[in-house]
């Protein structure tokens, strides 16, 4: 896949250049999307925290796209396939052949199912290994009443083939419902509709009504309490935290309406959110209807909440839109941390967002001598065929705010706002490549504002390494007069409490 051109090409180039961007298959994939597409999942599974398994079965609905086919490759890791069925006309599900291929230290197990004709529907009956990277098992001892054990999931970026046999691109999305086994005392939670009042009688239901990608699946499973947080918002953690996660995320209510009143309406119904024990490896994930937080943000006076502003612009910003692999990983990330800090300014002023953002951005800067110049750009201009020609993670988030946020300061918000809220509406549900934002982009506000950013300008920014010299930096007052006293008590010219520097 290449890179589209700075020069304005002909309707012809564009029409071809924009197909390339669609239809380039994910190279940390096995499956062949081109030619089939599942369009829904059911998962029927049993949790055995002996073995620490998930064990039962999935099935996947399918859509034919190319009417030759008679194959489908799966994206797999250590699971144990037991047998793997197709629904017939008749709807009676019969054996299939299948093979397995060896282990790839990056990409997993392709699973190849041979199948008469075109089934609508597949069925692969399977246990996870104890080992599956997107699950943690955690003993009695790893949680706060030491009474049950824990478990849940963080898929992201190709670990769901690791409990779930699937297209684990974020290439397809699909609709999902699950009914989920675990034993008696514990509740079950997935990013799908939960109900507080399920008492699990007959195992955990579940049902996603909006189509996701594989790395959003989640589910999380132990001594669950709930708490209503407002009409479409609220809380689950250990009986021993949730009182305090109560009284921490008590403003998201506000935080979704302040992103709802830029961005337009929120389309997952709830939002909800899970404080999971310390061991979750990362600060939060954004899994559509049930946020995953890090307890350590629970600080006590809410000084941590930017990190659920994140995860819930993440509503918008990587789960409405999504980025159509992981080369393209800024348009999840960077359009995150841009409209992170327009909730922010909405919640609690502008002087907390700048300060916030003036951090962000030297800590992009600062981080810039120890990330290669050809990791820098958001989008190499490299084929998209394999992550050894991927940017740097981390940098996306700050740069392609940067990046936005220049955009705009030129265009002014009256023209940038509904830019950007036409690229969510527009886009909404579907998995996207940089071209095809950059085609937007072109139209939606270079070309009726032909002064906010050359073809220059633009190619630097997207495909150049560090933050462009024009980039304006901001500036809190707040954290300036704060620096102000940092040099005068080093000089001695301050008194403290605790006396004058040195």
């Amino acid at each position: 896949m290449k890179t589209s051109t700075l020069l304005r090409a002909s309707a012809c180039a564009f029409i071809c250049q924009w197909s390339a961007y669609a239809f380039a298959l994910d190279p940390l994939s096995y499956a062949k999307y081109d030619q089939v597409k599942t369009t829904a999942l059911h998962l029927d599974l049993k949790a055995d925290f002996t073995r620490k398994t998930l064990a039962g079965y999935a099935d996947l609905t399918l859509n034919w796209i190319d009417k030759k086919a008679s194959t489908l490759d799966l994206d797999t890791r250590e699971l144990n396939i037991a047998k793997i069925e197709a629904q017939d006309a008749k709807g009676a599900w019969q054996p299939v052949k299948y093979t397995l291929d060896k282990l790839d230290a990056e990409k997993g197990q392709a699973l190849h199912i041979a199948l008469p004709g075109q089934p609508a529907k597949v069925r692969i009956h399977y246990q996870t290994a104890p080992t599956a990277p997107a699950l943690q098992w955690l003993t009695p001892k790893q949680t706060m009443s030491g009474k049950y054990p824990f478990m849940f999931s963080q898929s992201q970026p190709i670990a769901a083939r690791s409990f779930v046999p699937i297209q684990d691109t974020p290439a397809v999305r699909f609709t999902y419902t699950a009914r989920i086994q675990a034993p008696e005392g514990m509740r079950v939670v997935m990013s799908a509709d939960n109900d507080p009042k399920a008492t699990g009688k007959g195992g955990w239901k579940f049902t996603m009504p909006q189509p996701v990608p594989s790395y959003l699946i989640a589910i999380g499973i132990g001594e669950l309490e709930a708490r209503t947080l407002g009409g479409r918002t609220g809380v689950y953690a250990e009986p021993m935290r949730i009182k305090a996660a109560e009284y921490e995320l008590a403003d998201t209510e506000k935080m979704v309406a302040a992103a709802e009143s830029l961005y337009g309406p929120y389309r997952w119904g709830r939002y909800d959110m899970l404080v999971l024990p310390p061991s979750f490896p990362i600060g939060g994930m954004e899994n559509p209807r049930l946020t995953f937080l890090t307890p350590t943000m629970i600080a006590g006076d809410r000084s941590l909440v930017d990190l659920v502003s994140h995860e819930l612009a993440h509503s918008w910003s990587g789960n409405l839109v999504t980025n159509a692999s992981w080369k393209h990983w800024w348009l999840n990330e960077g359009f995150t941390t841009y409209v992170t800090t327009r909730i922010l300014e909405k919640m609690y002023g502008e002087e907390v967002a700048t300060m916030n953002l003036q951090l962000e951005q030297e800590e992009a800067l600062d981080s810039l001598k120890d990330i290669p110049k050809a990791k820098q750009a958001l989008l190499t201009r490299d084929p998209d065929t394999s992550s050894k020609n991927y940017t740097d993670e981390g940098l996306a988030y700050p740069k392609g705010a940067w990046f936005l946020r220049t955009l705009e300061q030129r265009a002014g918000r009256a023209a940038f706002d509904p830019f950007l809220r036409g690229w969510f509406d527009q886009h909404a549900f579907q998995s996207v490549t940089t071209g095809q934002f950059e085609a937007y982009l072109r139209s939606a506000l270079l070309k009726p504002h032909p002064g906010v950013m050359s073809d220059a300008e633009l190619d630097e920014w997207l495909h150049g390494p560090g933050i462009p010299a024009s980039a304006v930096h901001a500036s809190s007052a707040r954290l300036a007069a704060l620096d102000l006293k940092r040099v005068q008590w080093l000089k001695g010219d301050l008194r403290t409490r605790f006396g004058r520097g040195v």
